[in-house]
């Protein structure tokens, strides 16, 4: 096993030695649960990193969405270049589940866009737990879904070695049972071919692509080369080629899964036959009668996973093997695997909601004879059944809750920025003459070139207090979830930038932005009780305020509801440690630096014919004339913006946004 270790020119600074010290410590020491509490800008990220070397353990960061999992796997990546980091997210575009709508009678079939570098991504990552220990791991709720058991996985190998005798019919066969297809003209990821006494193979996880040499049954030379150029890479002594899906079965597990698949049938349909059900017990019988034949004739149909319980020998209700199960497991806890869940405040509540919606579509779909009860069985993990499988956790968030706390050997504290920067100063003013109070605020801010922040509860109000002080001379705009996702990267840009001096928005304010030229942020109606005036969202929207050392947060209200009290109190406690530790240590404040690309980077030509490259593959795939096809096409291709948008790359998004005008002018000639 190659050693964790960070590469980094930082060093742990203000409090992360101790926070990385005492986690480390704790995880030594077989402590299941631990918490680090770190305020915004104090470096989690850099000290996850650090906690990650000291312990030596692989390691599962679960995050709550793609688009943050996506920037700490890129840190990772930064912090660990000697070690397997992967990232293990929903590889779907576009993703339509199989439903019932009873009301309606209306069935709506799977439909689906796989982005086939995530796809490789995720092989990667179950490919990796497969060869080697030093693996970090960042996913989101996508760790929870089944996979093939981990024994299965390990079997199904393709293996050879240079002066192998092989029978080359059968290793084609065998790759062909792993779901890589043949083409003997195009090599393209998760296909081989065979030409002459040269036999190549283009792995579903990797860039690189294998060529075998043979002289009759011999194997005279193994080589790993880029497929794009034909550029060799190095020669190897041996080659073990695993899956091309993560879902596989051998044959002899499929046909034995088919009994048990034709009984559940039977007594399934008599038992709606019994409850008067004859459309939905012969629809059943039909369906499942041809995935039978299929599975019998090709070992795969549509929709295999709802038949991945029998498939794989569990019984009713038990739960499938994910990602976790590939994880080294621990004897007391000790030596097996290291979790931390990201945001812990959003990231557990989401882990607990996944059964239960997946649940309620299924068993529509079972009452009206669309699916066996099996396909219940093909589901995500539900909470308990996740918690059970952890090892050692670390929750990470700058507003735990009590489920977080409650459980932890030990709450950690990172409190204090390498900047110095304080917590913002917090003042509570009356809801009367709030708007005469803002503008003298903003214009403030304005007059030393800083940027301000308004949240409000609805989209309306947003948009109607943009207009008043727009009216009033001031450059404002706002932004809420109607506002297309390029738009909002732009406004935050023009906004860093100096184009306009005010921002009102709602909750998306609260996670994820760094806005270092915002000094001042407003609240409105902060003492109304829900979601959006929570301690959690009122403590996460306070820390937008602390990347500038001028800082400043105004809650107006007719009263001080207890979250407001407790958003004020936790405020003013880190302020005074921090303050406390500046003086200690004779810090000055300083307001972030970052540069303005940072937020929305402007992308070379060559990033531009990359993204038309894109389209154009997208392109050959449906046929634009057609309008099923060319709504699908324009599905696809929005699913991609999308993707380029959360990934700050405005301009691939931007060049997609134009081609999906010119599609859809097609359909209104």
């Amino acid at each position: 096993m190659h050693p964790f270790e960070v590469v980094s020119p930082f060093q742990p600074a203000g409090d992360q030695g101790e926070a990385i010290a005492a986690l480390a410590a704790g995880i030594k020491a077989g402590d299941k649960y631990q918490t680090l509490q770190g305020v915004t800008g104090s470096g989690k990220t850099f000290t996850m990193a650090k906690i990650i070397e000291a312990v030596q353990m692989p390691t599962l960061i679960v995050s709550h969405n793609k688009t943050l999992a996506a920037q700490l796997y890129r840190e990772f990546k930064g912090f660990f270049p000697g070690n397997a980091v992967e990232y293990f997210v929903s590889y779907y575009d576009y993703y339509q589940p199989e439903a019932y709508v009873a009301s309606r009678d209306l069935y709506i079939e799977k439909d689906s866009s796989i982005n086939d570098e995530i796809e490789r991504m995720r092989l990667s990552a179950t490919r990796s737990l497969m060869e080697r220990q030093d693996v970090i791991i960042v996913a989101t709720v996508s760790c929870i879904y089944g996979l093939a058991t981990p024994e299965v996985y390990r079997k199904m190998t393709a293996t050879f070695a240079r002066g192998d005798r092989i029978d080359v019919e059968a290793l084609m066969r065998r790759f062909i049972e792993l779901q890589y297809e043949r083409n003997d003209a195009v090599l393209e990821r998760g296909r081989f071919r065979r030409r002459g006494d040269t036999l190549e193979i283009y792995p579903a996880y990797l860039e690189e692509a294998y060529r075998v040499d043979l002289d009759w049954d011999k194997v005279e030379r193994i080589r790993r080369y880029d497929p794009v150029s034909g550029q060799f890479l190095d020669d190897l002594d041996r080659a073990m080629i695993y899956p091309a899906k993560q879902f596989v079965m051998p044959v002899e597990m499929i046909h034995k899964a088919l009994g048990s698949i034709k009984q559940e049938l039977a007594e399934r349909y008599e038992f709606l036959k019994a409850g008067g059900k004859n459309l939905e017990a012969e629809r059943l019988k039909t369906r499942v009668e041809y995935d039978i034949e299929m599975l019998t004739e090709m070992g795969y149909c549509p929709g295999i996973e709802n038949y991945s319980a029998p498939l794989a020998g569990r019984n009713p209700g038990e739960p499938p093997d994910t990602l976790i199960d590939y994880l080294p497991k621990g004897k007391d806890r000790r030596g097996g695997h290291l979790t931390f869940i990201d945001e812990s405040h959003v990231t557990l509540p989401q882990l607990g909601a996944m059964y239960a919606g997946d649940r309620s579509r299924k068993q529509s779909l079972v009452d009206y004879g669309f699916r066996l009860p099996c396909a219940l069985d093909n589901r995500p993990l539900r909470y308990d059944e996740f918690v059970e499988r952890l090892n050692q956790t670390i929750f990470v968030s700058a507003t735990p809750g009590t489920v977080e706390t409650g459980q932890s050997a030990r709450v950690v504290q990172q409190l204090i920025r390498p900047t110095g920067l304080l917590d913002p100063e917090i003042e509570v003013r009356s809801a009367d003459g709030q708007m005469e109070d803002i503008y003298g605020e903003v214009r403030q801010r304005i007059k030393r070139g800083e940027r301000s922040l308004i949240l409000t509860l609805t989209k309306k109000m947003a948009e109607d207090l943009s207009d008043y002080l727009s009216g009033l001379g001031l450059k404002v705009r706002y932004i809420h979830s109607e506002v297309e996702t390029i738009e909002r990267v732009e406004i935050l840009t023009s906004l860093r930038a100096g184009d306009f001096d005010i921002l009102v928005g709602i909750n998306l304010l609260r996670e994820g932005i760094d806005l270092p030229e915002v000094s001042f942020i407003a609240i409105l109606d902060a003492d109304k009780i829900g979601f959006l005036r929570s301690l959690t969202s009122l403590v996460q929207i306070i820390g937008r305020a602390a990347r500038n050392a001028a800082g400043k947060v105004i809650m107006y209200a007719d009263r001080t509801s207890d979250a407001m009290d407790a958003a004020i109190k936790e405020t003013n406690r880190r302020r005074e440690i921090q303050m406390a530790y500046n003086k200690e240590h004779g810090i000055t404040p300083t307001t972030v630096k970052k540069a303005i690309a940072s937020i929305l980077e402007r992308h070379s030509q060559e990033d531009q014919d990359a993204a038309a490259a894109s389209i154009e593959v997208l392109k050959r795939s449906y046929n634009v004339l057609i309008p099923a096809e060319r709504h699908k096409l324009v599905r696809a291709l929005e699913a991609e913006m999308l993707e380029h948008a959360k990934k700050l790359e405005f301009e691939k998004a931007a060049a997609i946004r134009d081609e999906i005008e010119k599609i859809k002018g097609i359909g209104r000639l």
